[in-house]
């Protein structure tokens, strides 16, 4: 039977009793707890869920859905897909159970003609009900089968409509393994329809299975699914979802562009059903809008791309794959789905450009992951390095599912642990330093590994001068390549040779200016690693118009980066103290190393005291001023390591690594710029010391000049104290700390005398109390008070007011700002009256609002001339309230 006749045949069924034809819904949903259309059922949400009345009782439709949650099974089971059209039925509070059951049983046999003595139904463990209509109907008890809560009971992830489901299954025979029913073996007994019964309420839960039944639903619904590709199978006699007529066209096409047949090994079987099945999914997912990225949808649907190509690199598809495979979706099923005929040019060109940029980042990840896998099969370790996936991944865009992949097809295992722990770092880092990765961010970075691939790595030269003579390899802007860049740009620039420091390790990216031979000057602005080995220079264009193949001078601000220089030496040698001062465990974890200042964070498990921060100073400062000679080396990372170099945490490094030698105290792996001699560093003042994370301190300073102007700044300060409180310098702290000490014992007696006022001030008030039916009443204007002094007054004078009964509003004035507070007391507060409610229309007369909640509440507006008025109406609302409860 062909696809379309089973769409047809089920459409026509229940057509004809009385289900409305629903067309599908784009696999992008109108649901933002749903990347993609995943069921069925996804449309009718809203009326399951109450939140829309349904416009008919009973509906069915052939519904477009994508899954990866179980992409790994895809090409290696017969069954698994992501990409799928789904058959339903659906009742809202119109049919349950028995005519749910019925009607599937009658259309499998009676409508698609299979056997009925190969049929078998799973039940929930308690669903004896289902159970009694499958026998009813003519499955035996013997072939039905009870499953738990994973298996056989459905919720929409949410809070709402849950409750057991029921599966149909179809025995495909012993050639596809043992057998005992679908608990046993689940690719001999095929799911072909899955049967929800929404009966229950759910509440929250920790877990899609770990929630509360609150009770039976009022009107109960139904949620049918068929999965068309697996009926497909089974109608059509072949032993997968690719060689059904839905995706056989596509496989042909594969098997062409491969000049080899299917299946072949089983590893090429694999890689067949990957590229055809996937093929699909990114089809329908363009044509319903989604186009490739990194993140989200986006993700999903680079991921499947990838996944294809390379599956077809290893069928030795080393063409263009993409556009052949996905031309062939179109051909087939356009005629059944008009919209992949519509947008058959959009979907051309995505998958061209995606295969295309993919294209070069395999090649430039596929040496690094051959050697890698070479390298684990040579030494028997059978596992590939965490720090191996992680490369690949943040480097050259390869999602770690296709590494994962790699490896198994290779024996391999992958440190998963490992590469979660440097994701999570980078994560880290990333918040830390309050980056996005913002889709500018991420254009830019495909930029990069563009450009990076088409021109290698960047000449840096910048360790022997501080000038070059380069070419412009490529501008940025908003991670767009141009071609040109004009006066008033900001753009970032690509250059084939470089004197500019990239930032890392701590160092921050140099500055300095470029002059085109053309006469286009450019201040650069920043200079940091787009990739690894990759400078990207940030750049304004001050004159002129800078051109892509602009031949140019490029020169660094030497000043600010012999600054820089002297604060990356000097924080080695702060390291090696504070290991030598606090501990081994004192490791260096991240740096800011700047033009006249550095950050130094490191593990320590208590804050520093003056003291300590003062011997430590002191020690930096004695190392440098003995003039250490400052030595950069190379070697292996191993003869490092022997060495005794210190590596440092959440840096990357390479076999062949750069080691600097400050003295004989300090020794480190080290990419950054330095000093030649220590005492080229000058004076390092340390500023201060703090806590940034559990067991994580933080030590900041001033280096060379900057520490010598810091000192400046606070002598003058000193100075500026010292005459203002007309005593020497050395003398300024206990003249002040005397200052303190009588200011603090006149503050006390000012609040004081300040109290005795408040309380004499809410005498008078209470003296003024009307008794009004129901209560107390106190109402009156108050001068020369604040807002707090005002609410204190009204909480006061209610509490004073007899039994409990009082209400209390007072208002003042200052400037052009009215100000009222209510206070209610304990008895009426009890009893369920709000101060909020008596200020209420006060508050809307003087043009604000009321706030506070229980026995106190204040408002403020900018009509002070309205006061009176609102002090009248807060009365009359008082009276209201207090009236109403005597009666």
């Amino acid at each position: 039977m062909h696809s379309q006749q089973i769409r047809s045949t089920f459409l026509d069924f229940f057509t004809g009793r009385d289900h409305q034809l629903v067309r599908s819904s784009p696999l992008v949903p109108d649901d933002p707890t749903l990347l993609l259309a995943n069921a069925g059922m996804n449309q009718f949400k809203p009326y399951y869920l109450g939140e829309t009345p349904a416009p008919f009782p009973r509906a069915v439709s052939v519904q477009k859905c994508a899954r990866t949650s179980d992409i790994e099974n895809v090409g290696r089971t017969s069954r698994h897909g992501t990409f799928f059209e789904m058959l339903g039925n659906f009742s809202f509070g119109d049919y349950f159970k028995a005519d749910t059951i019925a009607y599937a049983y009658e259309l499998v046999t009676k409508g698609y003609g299979l056997d009925p003595e190969r049929l078998w139904a799973t039940v929930y463990l308690d669903d004896d009900e289902s159970i009694r209509c499958w026998e009813r109907i003519g499955i035996p008890s013997s072939r039905i089968q009870r499953l738990g809560k994973e298996d056989n009971f459905w919720s929409m992830g949410v809070p709402g409509p849950c409750g057991p489901n029921s599966e149909l299954y179809y025995d495909r025979g012993p050639e596809f393994g043992a057998e005992g029913g679908p608990a046993v073996n689940d690719e001999r007994y095929m799911e072909i329809w899955n049967l929800v019964f929404m009966q229950f309420g759910r509440g929250e839960g920790d877990g899609k299975t770990d929630y509360p039944i609150l009770g039976e639903l009022p009107m109960k619904g139904i949620d049918t699914g068929m999965g068309l590709e697996r009926l497909a199978v089974i109608l059509q006699g072949v032993d997968n979802v690719c060689q059904t007529d839905l995706l056989a066209p596509t496989l042909h096409t594969v098997q062409e562009l491969a000049s080899r047949a299917y299946p072949g090994s089983g590893a090429e079987k694999v890689s067949f059903q990957v590229v055809t099945e996937h093929a699909r999914a990114m089809a329908f997912l363009i044509a319903d809008g989604v186009l490739p990225s990194n993140e989200g949808r986006g993700y999903i649907l680079r991921r499947l791309m990838r996944r294809a190509v390379r599956h077809g690199r290893l069928l030795g598809i080393d063409g263009p794959l993409l556009p052949a495979v996905t031309g062939s979706v179109v051909a087939n099923l356009g005629p059944a789905w008009p919209e992949l005929t519509e947008q058959a040019g959009l979907i051309e060109q995505v998958v061209r450009a995606e295969e295309e940029s993919f294209g070069r980042t395999l090649r430039q990840g596929a040496k690094l992951l051959d050697a890698a896998v070479r390298r684990a099969e040579e030494e028997k370790t059978g596992t590939l390095s965490g720090e191996t996936a992680f490369e690949l991944h943040d480097t050259f865009g390869f999602p770690v599912e296709l590494t994962l992949e790699a490896a198994h097809d290779a024996g391999l295992a992958v440190d998963e642990d490992r590469f979660a722990a440097l994701l999570a770092a980078q994560q880290q880092r990333a918040k830390s330093g309050g980056k996005t990765r913002t889709a500018a961010a991420l254009r830019r970075m495909d930029a990069y590994r563009e450009l990076s691939a088409r021109h290698g790595r960047t000449d840096f030269v910048g360790y022997e001068r501080l000038t070059a003579e380069t070419t412009v390899l490529g501008l940025l802007d908003g991670g767009q390549q141009i071609e040109a860049a004009g006066e008033g740009a900001e753009v970032e620039l690509v250059l084939g040779r470089t004197p500019f420091y990239a930032e890392g390790g701590g160092q921050v990216g140099d500055t300095g200016s470029l002059r085109t031979a053309g006469g286009a000057v450019l201040e650069i602005t920043d200079t940091r690693r787009g990739l690894p080995g990759f400078h990207v220079h940030t750049a304004r264009v001050v004159s002129g118009e800078v051109r892509a193949g602009d031949t140019a001078q490029a020169e660094v601000d030497g000043v600010r980066r012999a600054a820089v220089a002297r604060s990356h030496s000097a924080t080695h040698v702060l390291h090696a103290v504070v290991r030598e001062q606090l501990g081994r465990h004192a490791a260096q974890h991240g740096s800011l190393v700047d033009d006249g200042r550095l950050r130094f964070d490191f593990v320590h498990f208590s804050a520093l005291s003056e003291g300590q921060l003062e011997e430590i100073e002191e020690r930096v400062n004695g190392h440098l001023l003995a003039d250490p000679e400052v030595r950069v080396w190379h070697a292996d990372r191993a003869e490092a390591e022997r060495a005794g170099a210190l590596a440092l945490f959440g840096e990357k490094y390479e076999e062949k690594v750069r080691i600097v030698d400050i003295g004989d105290f300090s020794r480190e792996l080290c990419g950054g710029t330095h000093v030649v001699h220590g005492s080229q560093v000058g004076a390092v003042r340390i500023t201060g010391e703090s806590s940034v994370g559990a067991n994580l301190r933080r030590i900041e300073a001033y280096t060379g000049r900057e520490a010598l102007l810091s000192a400046n700044r606070e002598r003058r300060l000193l100075r500026e104290l010292a005459c203002l409180l007309g005593s020497r310098p050395e003398d300024a702290v206990g003249s002040l700390r005397k200052r303190l000490d009588l200011l603090a014992r006149a503050q006390g007696e000012v609040e004081r005398l300040r109290g005795s006022e408040l309380a004499a001030k809410a005498a008078t008030l209470a003296e003024k109390a009307e008794v009004v039916p129901g209560g107390v009443l106190i109402t009156g204007r108050v001068e020369d008070v604040t807002a707090q002094e005002l609410r204190q007054l009204a909480s006061t004078v209610a509490q004073r007011v007899a039994g409990g009964v009082g209400v209390v509003v007072l208002g003042t004035t200052d400037g052009d700002k009215a100000m009222l507070a209510a206070a209610v007391g304990g008895l009426l507060r009890d009893s369920g009256v709000e101060a909020q409610h008596v200020l209420t229309e006060a508050a809307a007369v003087i043009g604000g609002g009321a706030g506070g909640k229980g026995a106190l509440a204040n408002a403020g507006g900018r009509h002070a001339g309205k006061l009176a008025d609102a002090l009248l109406v807060a009365r009359a609302a008082a009276a209201g309230i207090l009236g109403r409860r005597f009666q």
